[in-house]
């Protein structure tokens, strides 16, 4: 009898191996069995490098996916023969590409901004905050620790971003007592969770094993942890995990939609709107490629096309005096 682990068995062992996170996991072994369905249950060993090529150009081409669905489907499936069956595809030349749109980031005015935090309070507020006066994105913020604010150089330390690259931003400084009053309560209910046999949160890698009272440590609770302990999927443990996505999302689309605003303006969109009223203020577009993390300025440029200077900044002939 072939005790051999199933297929996408093997694909989580690989994945959690190189401690990629669980939404990774839930994302590539998802995109691995639309793969096989679309070739009728075919094994992959059986499959190759046109097969491949046909499930990207049917994604393309018939269900119409973005340009980074399309890259995420062909990331899943790179991982699964080269990490688990350790079989090399040929180049793959013949996939047709979907199309990346060119669209400017949605920005919000200043009083656009106010006016969406003032329909929010408790932790949505302060978190709608912080992703707008530091750029954070929003599963940044999320995934910040209490050890990484540093309160004395109005600090954030953001760890494991985007790229796995770790950087600071700011920590505004109207939002420092806030914080320290809301850290308070999170450090009560915490304190509960440890007289209540709890109190443990998931650390990032091995870190459970070399220092196994960590978990419990007051610096590595999460900032903003959910209102209910869950039992980690892949450990078992009982956890407070941090406030997941979806209630910030839907905190700031009722806001949007409670003072009439007709941008369809996100979490992400605070993050827009600091890069770009930080270049409207004068700041160094270097400055602000470092606060917000990307490798290439290039991709910080695209927020000085959505300045608040009209058309590329050109004044319309109807504006100039006879």
């Amino acid at each position: 009898m072939d005790d051999k682990p199933k297929l996408l068995e093997q694909m989580r062992e690989q994945i959690r191996l190189r401690h990629y996170s669980i939404r990774t996991e839930s994302v590539y072994t998802e995109w691995v069995r639309r793969f096989i369905r679309f070739h009728k249950y075919r094994h992959p060993l059986e499959l190759g490098g046109p097969e491949v090529e046909a499930f990207l150009t049917h994604l393309a081409v018939r269900r119409d996916v973005s340009v980074s669905t399309q890259n995420q489907a062909l990331s899943s499936i790179l991982f699964l023969y080269q990490k688990v069956l350790h079989v090399e595809l040929p180049w793959l030349e013949n996939v047709v590409r979907a199309k990346r749109p060119q669209r400017l980031p949605v920005v919000l005015t200043r009083a656009e901004v106010s006016s969406v935090f003032s329909q929010l309070d408790g932790s949505m507020w302060l978190i709608a905050n912080l992703l707008y006066g530091s750029g954070m994105r929003l599963m940044e913020a999320l995934r910040l620790r209490v050890k990484d604010v540093e309160f004395t150089r109005h600090e954030i330390v953001i760890r494991d971003g985007k790229g796995n690259k770790d950087r600071i931003t700011m920590l505004p400084l109207t939002l420092a007592m806030p914080l320290k009053l809301h850290l308070e309560r999170v450090r009560a209910l915490h304190q509960q969770d440890l007289n209540e046999g709890f109190g443990i949160t998931k650390l990032p890698y091995a870190l459970a094993r070399k220092y196994p009272h960590a978990a419990s440590d007051w610096g590595w609770q999460f900032v903003f942890p959910s209102k209910n302990r869950s039992e980690d999927p892949r450990a078992g443990n009982i956890y407070r995990h941090h406030v997941h996505e979806k209630t910030v999302q839907r905190a700031m689309r009722n806001a949007v939609r409670a003072v009439g605003l007709t941008k369809p303006a996100t979490p992400h969109t605070l993050r827009h709107s600091f890069a770009t009223h930080l270049l409207e203020s004068g700041q160094d577009i270097r400055t602000v490629q470092e606060l917000l993390g990307h490798a290439d300025v290039k991709t910080t440029q695209i927020y000085t096309h959505v300045l608040n200077r009209g058309g590329l900044a050109v004044i319309s002939p109807l504006d100039r005096p006879v």
